[in-house]
């Protein structure tokens, strides 16, 4: 926490190509800062960092707290431009770049609205750990995107984390439960923004403000 009476929390975006990474950047930031669409290619093809202050975001001994959001958004697995190695790469020089002090937390990506098979959630947590270290499930939380299809097909959200294959419970499990779901991508863009921006910090505060510096 900074001694001027504001809170930065440094936030990292992973995820596969079209999972919801730049949208779910927008979201946090309240604004369409990362270029996010449907598109045949990944859109995303090098690492930015976007930052915003939100004043009076909480109180603390009678005095109000600032927020300040530093999201670093990131080119997807697989990529249809650049190779594995490129991407970590990208990663790890924009970590090195804008996170000198460390990261509070990734947010790893995930759809809810397609099937989540083995091999795929595997690699994912491979390519988190390669790129984290051997403590990454500490600074860890999963989000899943487009969670509104669970209304559509009437599923609650506790029913889908126990409907979920073996290998996505053990992810779960290893970030020791940290998930979000992205219900509402409609909805006005600080409304969003609060309700994320206080499930992240409810995490970052389990973690008493601790940062992670990736090997």
């Amino acid at each position: 926490m900074d001694d001027n009476n504001e809170i930065t929390i440094n936030l990292l975006l992973l995820g596969k190509t079209q999972c919801g990474k730049s949208s779910l950047g927008n979201s946090l930031l309240g604004s369409y800062e990362f270029e996010s669409r449907i598109f045949p290619q990944s859109v995303t093809k090098e690492c930015r960092l976007c930052r915003i202050r939100i004043p009076d975001f909480a109180r603390r001994m009678g005095r109000e707290l600032g927020l300040r959001l530093q999201v670093l958004d990131t080119p997807g697995i697989p990529h249809s431009s650049l190779n594995q190695d490129e991407v970590k790469k990208r990663v790890r020089k924009a970590l090195t770049e804008h996170f000198p002090e460390g990261l509070h937390m990734a947010l790893l990506v995930l759809r809810a609205d397609i099937p989540h098979c083995e091999e795929d959630n595997q690699h994912t947590v491979k390519l988190t750990e390669d790129l984290l270290g051997p403590n990454w499930k500490y600074f860890t939380a999963v989000v899943f995107t487009h969670a509104e299809t669970l209304e559509d097909m009437r599923i609650t959200e506790e029913k889908f984390i126990n409907l979920a294959p073996k290998s996505l419970s053990t992810l779960l499990e290893t970030v020791h439960g940290r998930c979000i779901f992205r219900e509402h991508p409609h909805e006005r863009p600080r409304e969003a923004r609060a309700v994320l921006a206080n499930q992240i910090l409810h995490f970052v505060r389990q973690n008493s403000y601790q940062t992670l510096k990736p090997t």
